[in-house]
């Protein structure tokens, strides 16, 4: 085995366990660990982008945005971490104007905001968002793992050649329907139930995760980057990894929080108790 090999793979291992362990504590745990993934995301969004040398008053206000959004996560005060990611957003984007900075190097706000407060309202502390957040990356990682192999090994039409060469429409429907797999299989093992809604969030998880992995794809062939970072020892950066989960985790919650009117409990109940047949 190569030494890049055993670098990559202790680091999904250690990153798996991380994943795991916070996932299944919930509440604060999970809610440090996903905000401490959210600061290097915008880190490297930063880097990447060259905010920092071109605006330095927009990063400025981008990590004092973040910090304060955060902080209302950990006392429990989403919205107000809502209202403060898009007003600091907001007034990012304004300093960077008037330097002539794109918007989308002032849109890491946005890109590492979201997805810190999705995955924190989806976990929650209950088995409920247990099951949520589970269900959530379960279907991210079959679908990143089939779309792979199944793209190397038949090959045929690119998915988006100007974007991603390596990828293929067969790894794309493969993953798919992995992804689409998994989600059925998690929520059968628990309780059957849940009828044609399974499938349909899985496909739509599964989708977004694969269009989070051509947008982050697209955003280095932009500014002419091979890796976010080398945060990760053998894999890149955390928005490497994460890609596919930053955008499944914004759809989750969107669709969790729109059939949040059937009941009056969070977020991450509604779309399990849906799941589940509840």
């Amino acid at each position: 085995m190569s030494r890049e090999l055993k670098l990559r793979t202790i680091s999904a291992i250690v990153l798996a366990i991380l994943a795991i362990f916070s996932t299944w504590m919930g509440g604060k745990v999970f809610a440090c660990v996903v905000i401490v993934a959210g600061f290097l995301i915008y880190y490297e969004w930063s880097t990447i982008t060259a905010l920092r040398s071109k605006s330095i008053r927009a990063n400025g206000v981008a990590w004092l945005t973040l910090v304060l959004s955060f902080s209302f996560l950990l006392f429990d005060l989403p919205i107000y971490a809502f209202v403060v990611l898009l007003g600091g957003a907001a007034v990012a984007m304004i300093f960077g104007a008037r330097q002539g900075v794109s918007a989308v190097s002032v849109a890491g706000i946005f890109y590492a905001g979201f997805p810190v407060i999705a995955l924190t309202e989806l976990r929650g502390d209950g088995l409920f968002g247990l099951f949520a957040v589970i269900f959530v990356l379960s279907i991210v990682w079959a679908t990143d793992i089939f779309a792979y192999f199944c793209g190397k090994a038949i090959g045929g039409r690119k998915l988006a050649p100007a974007i991603s060469p390596g990828k293929t429409w067969s790894g794309a429907i493969f993953g798919l329907a992995a992804g689409v797999g998994v989600g059925l299989i998690s929520v059968m093992m628990l309780r059957y139930g849940g009828g044609i809604f399974v499938p349909i969030v899985a496909a739509a998880i599964s989708i977004s995760g694969q269009i989070g992995d051509l947008f982050e794809s697209w955003i280095k062939r932009r500014y002419g980057v091979k890796d976010s970072s080398q945060l990760i020892p053998g894999h890149g950066g955390f928005m490497d990894r994460l890609d596919g989960v930053i955008f499944a985790a914004i759809i989750a919650f969107v669709i969790a929080t729109l059939n949040q009117y059937y009941s009056g409990i969070d977020s991450s109940s509604i779309l399990a108790v849906h799941l589940l047949d509840l």
